[in-house]
């Protein structure tokens, strides 16, 4: 039962299937390069499975003329699996052969029918995707995950996903009301039409399986609000009732076919919400309370362990959480999140002020907090929400992992059931984290192991074995949330042969080839895919490796979030192709180093991954906002350093590196060599493959009556207590010295006293173009000048975010940590705190809307402005929005337009329309919004400056 599954000779026909498609008019794509490949072999599970080709359909018709071209015999046996967001925590969309990726394209709303309280979707697009283009209906679907920023419905169907408050609203099973299947062949059902001719035998066929199966199952599987699902006898077929075989493929995991279409029931969204945090002593006293929360009928009780919290805490995530409930004195604290939902606020407000008052008195409560606003909700439900990906981050080479995380138990058997369970780990001597749903006896469980060690392995098979029978024991099933995939070695068991013997029937009647996801669920004997033979995803390399991170990406996938206004990530936004994504290059590179190890990395593999890693804008978001860090900007870095000793550069390449290592002397010469940029730009632009290259300015600081010293001369002196000195970087210095002087003027009315320190090169585009040696010198030498100015002890400001945060990241990583250099409003927010007062600017005409650096984005960077914007009186809306899409020399490629105009159009098009003017903090940015629109963008500290003079 536990076998792999040997890979069929089928190769060679598979070469011809890109044109065997284009002859039938097929309109989407398809793809093999080794980037795409690596990408769609992992999902957020240990498993790492190699497809063959990637085909990604524009709509149902293509997936017929897909399905109709497969129905040769050349191309019989090839297996077919769909794939949605790839978060599937078991395997579940891993294989080989064909995987139909339905995210790309197929994601669009079809219809709505707010009456009649329905929605129509293809199966890619994504839950919050969906939500968000329901929002103006009044109506949502109400199956709730934590991973709804990225998961498609195609996926939730699959696995009859679930979450966040599934006590009231139900699995996405029951919130299903009929779709559309393509079968071998491009045969179609469609659940909403009468069945054609050659379905009838089928239809007979599988209704005779439902029956001869369906009481037998439900003897089997215990009757909680978690239900068993996936081949759903109980459902599809009951007692009187007619055949409804839209059912079963729902948790089927795409073993009987290709939905390509999916009608969903509606609820109203409810009118008011609250959130009600309780902090415990212990995770088992969070736990204990369960039973007297519950009573007080919330929508949903999640619970967080104390290795969490510590996780959260140590990320800095917690800082939405009161005072009262932060850890104190290294004691770790333990979360109960209770959330209410209804119509009536007043009788909401009643209702979370009797739980408030009760919690108190709950064993091991520590305190309480009521979030009412949805800014403070959704920040609070995010600490939750992230505990996946900060499992993901703990240290050493054991690390938590999904592979019996969803097990679901009668709520009364919960406490017993973790105290077994958790007793099973430690006498194997394994830490684990713990999070999940209280309220339905769910509970994600992650053991830490190493599971490119054979003794880990074998650990985890017996770990898994021995939590399928504690959950069996304790009147529970194996599958609660999150799917089988792999996992489902053990269905034939947990069913019993009857049931199992009426599922294969099913399957045959569907897929008689067995083509569809083979492997998994459903099959003969020897022919499912095992716990721990199935090929594992590796995850350490040595210690110090560079591309150590692409090894600790485990598929979480918070960098493929739809959302257009959070950073991460642009070029993913831009494209939805998994290989422009944090996970996919991670895993691109990944595959890469273990080539490179072993000798046989390629020049066409090579190749592959350069594609793509060029369409990184190195906004650095994955750094921070992802919540193992995965660092694709500095692991692009290390490959291109590498790749280019044995390569030639380009012209452009060569330019920016020259531009900037003399960058210092171009700055003493600027009037002679921006008249030089003028004459030649065009020429430029044309050999280079360039264009909009911006021009050099013609005058300095020194124009604005300031003065500029070197750090070695600045050591001598002293300097009085108001000074601060402003560092600029080399496309500064040269193209944006209005910025410089726009720092300048806003710090002097503040009654700051600005002095410029003589610019160096400092290695941002020599760090960028992977050119490592030089990075590093020029790293140092202005390392060193910065401490020497640090020595002052006077304030340091950088003039552009993307410059700072390099000091701050890229100089750390590279050893060269040490005195920080502020951004403006981090040295501002510091003054106000101390007590300093700013000017008021209650009546002063300033921009409505700020637009801050996508590395400003992250940490306490925009709390910081709106503290600033808050002490000086000024009513400026920070808008929120994704990456510009320039990103230092990536908008000013040729090769790039198509990819800068549409990450400019995801966010910030919309935000700028009906603006004349704006705050705009970043140089990128102001030469992204002059080349996209007509609007004055200015540095903020020019409009600051300008209004204080306005008095």
């Amino acid at each position: 039962m536990h076998q792999n599954i040997k890979k069929p000779l089928y190769h060679p026909a598979l070469e011809r299937l890109p044109a065997l498609l284009k002859e039938t008019g097929f309109r989407g794509d398809v793809a093999s390069d080794a980037a795409l490949l690596a990408a769609m072999s992992t999902d957020n599970s240990v498993y790492a499975i190699a497809p063959d080709i990637v085909v990604a359909p524009r709509d149902a018709e293509d997936v017929r003329r897909l399905m109709r071209v497969l129905d040769t015999d050349a191309l019989s046996g090839v297996p077919v699996t769909a794939r949605g967001g790839g978060t599937g925590t078991n395997g579940q969309s891993l294989n080989a052969g064909i995987i139909v990726d339905f995210q790309k394209h197929m994601n669009r709303l079809l219809a709505v029918n707010v009456e009649e309280q329905w929605v129509e979707v293809e199966p890619g697009i994504v839950l919050d995707e969906l939500n968000a283009q329901l929002a103006s209906t009044g109506l949502f679907f109400a199956p709730t995950t934590s991973t709804a920023s990225r998961c498609t419905i195609g996926g939730m169907v699959s696995t009859d996903a679930s979450g966040k408050g599934s006590r009231r609203y139900g699995k996405t099973s029951d919130n299903i009301l009929g779709m559309e299947l393509v079968l071998d062949g491009g045969r179609t059902l469609d659940s909403a039409a009468p069945p054609p001719d050659w379905a009838h035998a089928m239809l007979l066929e599988i209704e005779g399986a439902c029956q001869s199966g369906r009481e037998a199952l439900l003897k089997k599987v215990p009757a909680l609000s978690r239900r068993f699902t996936g081949y759903d006898l109980e459902r599809a077929k009951p007692p009187g009732g007619d055949l409804e075989w839209w059912r079963l493929p729902i948790g089927a995991e795409g073993t009987l076919g290709l939905v390509t279409r999916v009608r969903l029931r509606l609820l109203p969204k409810p009118k008011f919400k609250r959130l009600v945090v309780i902090g415990f002593e212990t995770f088992a006293a969070a736990l204990d309370a369960g039973g007297a929360l519950l009573a007080h009928d919330p929508l949903a009780i999640e619970v967080m362990d104390e290795w969490v919290q510590g996780l959260a805490e140590t990320a800095g995530i917690l800082q939405a959480l009161p005072a009262g409930l932060r850890a104190r004195d290294g004691q770790p604290i333990a979360y109960n999140f209770v959330e209410f939902v209804g119509d009536d606020e007043a009788d909401l407000a009643r209702q979370v002020e009797v739980l408030r008052k009760s919690a108190l008195t709950l064993t091991g409560a520590i305190a309480s907090h009521v979030a009412v606003d949805d800014i403070e909700m959704a920040a609070l439900w995010q600490v939750r929400a992230a505990s996946v990906g900060l499992l993901g981050k703990v240290g050493g080479t054991r690390r938590p992992i999904a592979f019996v995380e969803d097990c679901v138990v009668p709520v009364e058997n919960l406490t017993a059931f973790v105290r077994d369970f958790t007793g099973l780990l430690s006498a194997n001597g394994l830490n684990f984290g713990m999070y999940g749903h209280v309220d339905v006896g769910c509970l994600h469980i992650r053991p830490a192991l190493n599971i490119d060690r054979d003794e880990d392995r074998a650990i985890m098979r017996a770990i898994s074995d021995g939590v399928f029978e504690l959950t069996r024991r304790h009147g529970g099933i194996f599958w609660g949330e999150h799917g089988k995939g792999v996992r489902g070695a053990y269905l034939a068991e947990f069913v019993g042969a009857t049931a199992y013997n009426a599922f294969g029937r099913i399957k045959r009647a569907f897929d008689p080839r067995h083509r569809f996801n083979p492997g998994k669920l459903v099959g003969e004997p020897g022919a499912l895919m095992g716990i721990e033979t199935t090929p594992f995803r590796s995850v350490n390399t040595e210690d110090g490796d560079p591309l150590s991170l692409a090894f600790k990406c485990n598929g979480n996938a918070q960098c493929l979030s739809y959302q257009r206004s959070t950073v991460m990530c642009p070029s993913f936004k831009a494209t939805r192709d998994l290989r422009h994504s944090p996970k996919g290059r991670a895993d691109a590179l990944r595959h890469w180093h273990q080539m490179h190890q072993s000798g046989h990395a390629t020049e066409e593999l090579e190749d592959d991954v350069l594609a793509a890693l060029d369409g990184c804008l190195g906004c650095k978001a994955c750094a921070t906002s992802c919540p193992v860090q995965v660092d694709i900007p500095e692991m692009k870095s290390h490959f291109l350093d590498r790749l280019y000793r044995k390569r030639r550069r380009s012209l452009a390449d060569k330019a920016a590196l020259l531009l900037e290592e003399y960058s210092p002397v171009l700055v003493r010469h600027r009037k002679f060599a921006a008249i030089f940029a003028r004459l030649f730009n065009p020429l430029m632009e044309t050999l280079s493959g360039l264009r909009n290259l911006p021009s050099l300015a013609f005058h300095d600081v020194g124009r604005g009556g300031y003065q500029t010293f070197s750090a070695e001369v600045i050591a001598k002196r002293q300097w009085h207590e108001e000074t601060v000195f402003i560092w600029q970087d080399p496309f500064t210095a040269l193209f944006d010295t209005q910025a410089a002087l726009a720092l300048a003027d806003g710090l002097s009315r503040f009654g700051y006293r600005p002095v410029f320190v003589a610019m160096s090169a400092g290695g941002k585009a020599a760090h960028v173009l992977g050119d490592r040696t030089r990075f590093i010198r020029q790293a140092r030498k202005l390392r060193s000048a910065i401490d020497e100015v640090a020595g002052s002890g006077r304030a340091m400001v950088g003039v552009d975010p993307a410059f700072v945060m390099m000091i701050r990241q890229e100089y750390k990583k590279a050893g060269l940590a040490g005195e920080p250099i502020l951004l403006v409003q981090e040295f501002l927010s510091e003054e106000i705190a101390r007590g300093r007062a700013l000017p008021k600017l209650t009546a002063a005409r300033l921009p409505r809307k700020l637009f801050v650096h996508c590395s400003e984005s992250a940490g306490g960077s925009l709390m910081d402005w709106k503290r600033v914007l808050a002490a000086l009186g000024a009513s400026v809306e920070i808008a929120a929005t994704g990456c510009c899409g320039m990103a230092g020399m990536f908008g000013h490629q040729d090769r790039h337009q198509a990819h800068s105009r549409q990450t400019f159009d995801l966010s910030w098009a919309g935000q700028l329309q009906g603006e004349d003017e704006a705050m705009v903090s970043g140089f990128s940015c102001r030469c992204q919004t002059k080349r996209f629109s007509s609007i004055r963008g200015e540095h903020p500290m020019r409009w600051i400056a300008d209004a204080i003079d306005a008095g």
